[in-house]
């Protein structure tokens, strides 16, 4: 129906034409160029890191974080359970075994205890998920890492603009990555970042996403004719400079992408408190919420998929919340996670995004009072 309300929706328009064409004013539209260089350095002050390689996807960025950490086949790797299976398979690119631990009931990252339960011989870090944006439990995570020796790497594929106690999601871990995909508050329609304070980790991060030779851009302005030579096998994880100069106009944007959600999140908030058979997502109050997406809990006495139906039928998008990666057929995984599991089955995404107007949130709401009255 023509006022269907979506689920996500970028905000894009002239600032990002006019950013495309500058890219290719330059002449330089492939991977890894001047317009790539301007964004790492921008996104730099945003994520609270010194060092940040764009890439051509937030996958890309978590196995260049995972190789570069050193990890190897056989070994094991703690991950957030409640996610993208991107998180999961990322380990398996690298050779090693994901083990998933099941996650916090309140905000949905990983729980501590589970972390330091599920720590074997084999492990050698911790993947945390910022599910849906809001930052993990880092000052604990860290003290268990530091405890055991292991790495600790932020995925904060949803967590641009996000913080954790005053600090930025991306510098709250040995390295973080980013997601730029269509559904994130900013976007290139796809791309992603990884970003560290570890030079070293930096350095052979940005050598493997080009394929194991220094970029391109490196050897510009030579006074010879510099020809490179591979030592190691690398990828071609490289962001355009077109999805660079996109991402340049959507830094500019993020304040206000930002402020928007926070004004949807309330929104939802005040309108749906107290409903019958429906838990609202919580912002904690050391945390900065970036409402990637706004997912709520509905009893398990509601049939979601009827809840699901109805209100498509009446123009209002939704969807599930993410995965129980545990439950995934690829991983093997029988160690049960209960918790994620639960959230799996119940949870629904409603619409979430920075073009909401108050009308439409109100609208939502009052639709999924509907349908839940009616399904209950």
């Amino acid at each position: 129906m023509s006022d269907t309300i979506a689920l996500g929706q970028p905000t894009v328009g002239a600032e990002e034409l006019a950013a495309v064409a500058a890219v290719f004013e330059t002449g330089w539209l492939s991977g890894a160029g001047p317009t790539c260089a301007k964004f790492e350095e921008r996104f730099a002050e945003v994520a609270g890191a010194e060092h940040v390689l764009a890439t051509n996807n937030c996958g890309a960025a978590l196995h260049l974080a995972l190789e570069v950490a050193g990890v190897q086949p056989g070994d094991e790797v703690i991950v957030g359970d409640y996610t993208f299976p991107a998180t999961g398979h990322s380990v398996m690119w690298a050779g090693a075994k994901p083990v998933f631990a099941d996650v916090r009931p309140d905000i949905w990252s990983v729980d501590p205890a589970a972390v330091e339960a599920a720590i074997t011989p084999k492990t050698v870090g911790i993947l945390a998920v910022d599910v849906f944006g809001q930052p993990a439990d880092y000052d604990e995570l860290r003290a268990i890492a530091d405890k055991h020796g292991l790495f600790l790497i932020e995925d904060g594929a949803c967590s641009s603009g996000a913080s954790y106690k005053g600090r930025p999601a991306g510098g709250l871990a040995d390295a973080a990555t980013f997601s730029f995909h269509g559904r994130k508050g900013i976007t290139a329609g796809e791309g992603g970042a990884l970003t560290t304070n570890n030079a070293e980790w930096a350095a052979k991060a940005r050598k493997l996403h080009t394929y194991g030779i220094e970029p391109a851009l490196s050897r510009e302005g030579a006074r010879e004719l510099p020809v490179p030579s591979f030592d190691v096998a690398g990828y071609n994880y490289r962001m355009s400079d077109v999805m660079a100069g996109i991402m340049l106009a959507q830094l500019d944007r993020l304040p206000t992408l930002l402020a928007n959600r926070a004004r949807a999140a309330k929104g939802y908030q005040e309108l749906l408190d107290g409903v019958d058979g429906l838990t609202l997502p919580v912002e904690l109050p050391d945390r900065v919420h970036p409402w990637q997406s706004y997912v709520v809990t509905l009893d398990p006495s509601v049939d979601r998929g009827e809840v699901a139906i109805r209100l498509r039928e009446r123009g209002v998008q939704c969807n599930f919340g993410t995965y129980a990666s545990h439950v995934q057929p690829v991983y093997g995984q029988t160690t049960p996670c209960p918790v994620s599991a639960d959230l799996f089955r119940r949870h629904l995404a409603i619409p979430m995004h920075a073009n909401l107007t108050d009308d439409q949130v109100e609208r939502v709401a009052k639709t999924l009072r509907e349908v839940l009255s009616e399904v209950r």
